[in-house]
């Protein structure tokens, strides 16, 4: 079941960020030369080393033994998602909702798992799954 998202942005502030990726998101962004979005991720090499992905080509993905979402361009951890914008008509929106991550894209606050989160979803609140 899903619910119609109110845009609160409750999911964002707490869930977008600190997330982990897959190979797979980073290749629109690649071809795209998405650098403001590469230079937000964090990838850990198979040899341990770790950088942003500014820069990063495709056949670096091979290598990749972990993703993360999302860091500072020098590769300090942030504590919030740097595309979250939250606008004057009181809604949040993603700056890269068309190319966002398959961990932003599959979220939903009303599954299961994530239970004690929906019962702060706007949207969640008065509707059951």
């Amino acid at each position: 079941m899903t619910q119609d998202c109110r845009q609160c942005g409750k999911c964002c502030e707490k869930w977008g960020w600190d997330q982990k990726g897959i190979p797979e998101d980073l290749v629109p962004w690649i071809t795209g030369n998405r650098q403001d979005i590469l230079s937000h991720v964090l990838v850990r090499y198979s040899d341990g080393s770790s950088r942003t992905a500014a820069g990063l080509a495709q056949t670096d993905l091979p290598r990749i033994d972990r993703i993360y979402y999302w860091v500072e361009p020098d590769g300090k951890k942030r504590h919030s998602c740097p595309f979250y914008e939250q606008r004057d008509d009181g809604r949040v929106y993603c700056r890269i909702h068309d190319t966002k991550p398959a961990v932003c894209i599959g979220f939903a606050p009303w599954a299961s798992v994530w239970h004690d989160y929906g019962l702060n979803c706007p949207a969640c609140r008065d509707t059951t799954p």
